[in-house]
């Protein structure tokens, strides 16, 4: 799994830092989304893709490696 955060289009609501906080969190100076690892172990990807769903900017993208789809 790859993930790209886009942040130009984050809202700053922090639910990707709620849903997965091992894999986003939230800058101090404008709490847009940062992306803490681009390739998040096995035991985050439900997560992650928990976070993309709820992401009410839809500012994450999921690739799963091997494979060209997205979300």
């Amino acid at each position: 799994m790859d993930v790209h955060v886009d942040r130009d289009r984050c809202l700053g609501s922090g639910m990707c830092a709620l849903t997965a906080p091992s894999v986003f969190d939230q800058d101090q100076d404008e709490g847009l989304v940062v992306l803490l690892t681009a390739r998040p172990p096995q035991d985050q990807h439900t997560a992650v893709r928990l976070a993309t769903g709820v992401c009410p900017a839809a500012a994450i993208t999921v690739t799963e490696r091997g494979s060209s789809t997205t979300s």
